[in-house]
């Protein structure tokens, strides 16, 4: 049986991100394509091959609707195989969860229990736009659970130097050259550990949470973004060693070539429009800055 999530720290893999803007999402989940090692389809059932498995990360493109339907089907055909145990996602926080509400509990009941409670949702999410998804989970009775660490946390996380040490050097590196990179390189240089660390401490809350919710012969769900399920910085290097996953990405077919190694199989959407989306944000940071008289 699974119980709800109490802490945000699992029992971590040692040394084995969602974005942290929407106008980011799909900048930052363009590294996550064609990797070598990674099995490549644009089949509609691309997790077949990853059965059986306790835990499924799935990753995403904020912005694009195929990934989301992508999800929806996913999650629909393990309910209907009885093997779908629980669904977790980045898009509510920790703590929230839909235990104990009915298969026929009205979809505001649910978001009422995430925490999503108006159409941004608690960071920013579109409840339309994950409706599909979460539905299908709690009409074939299986909960629904929050994973994304509480906001209220993250000045306190920011200012913990511990999680520097949850990575390697080389993968914390790597990492906090994602977050200079996510934000077009207009970060002063003194913010970008901070940041790095809100991703940190995100990851090892999804990945606690998932450990709370496995249950045998069932497959636990991650709905996240790509930089949050990679294997060499994200979710994977929080969890236990002897905890078997697979991590299924999913990318539209014009994004570019990423590390090796980054996940199981990638799922290659169809070529989206190219949206310059530092462009909106140096506009946005501009705006915010005092006007000179």
């Amino acid at each position: 049986m699974y119980k709800l999530p109490t802490t945000a720290h699992p029992a971590g893999r040692r040394p084995r991100w969602r974005p942290l803007c929407a106008a980011l999402g799909l900048a930052l989940a363009l590294g996550a394509c064609a990797q070598p090692g990674a099995t490549v389809t644009d089949g509609d059932t691309p997790w077949q091959s990853l059965m059986p498995t306790a835990l499924l990360l799935v990753g995403e493109v904020h912005d694009a609707p195929e990934h989301q339907a992508l999800q929806a089907r996913l999650v629909g055909d393990l309910a209907q195989q009885g093997r779908l145990g629980a669904l977790v996602l980045e898009m509510a926080e920790q703590g929230r969860h839909t235990a104990g509400l009915a298969p026929n509990a009205s979809e505001a009941a649910v978001r009422a229990r995430l925490g999503w409670t108006d159409a941004r949702g608690t960071g920013g999410w579109s409840w339309p736009t994950y409706q599909p998804v979460v539905m299908a989970a709690v009409r074939a009775g299986v909960p629904v659970l929050g994973g994304n660490l509480p906001r209220s946390q993250l000045r306190q996380v920011m200012a913990d130097p511990r999680l520097d040490l949850a990575l390697e050097p080389a993968a914390l590196d790597r990492l906090r050259e994602r977050v200079r990179e996510g934000h077009c390189n207009l970060l002063p240089a003194h913010q970008i550990a901070p940041m790095a660390r809100v991703q940190i401490a995100r990851d090892k809350a999804m990945a606690a949470t998932v450990q709370t919710a496995l249950r045998s012969e069932r497959t636990v769900v991650l709905v996240a973004g790509n930089e949050h399920v990679r294997k060499d910085i994200g979710v994977p290097r929080h969890l236990p060693v002897a905890l078997p996953f697979k991590v299924l990405q999913a990318a539209p077919g014009s994004a570019s070539v990423a590390p090796a190694g980054m996940s199981d199989v990638l799922w290659r959407s169809p070529p989206r429009p190219e949206v310059d989306h530092c462009a909106a944000l140096r506009e946005q940071w501009q705006s915010r800055l005092p006007k000179v008289q």
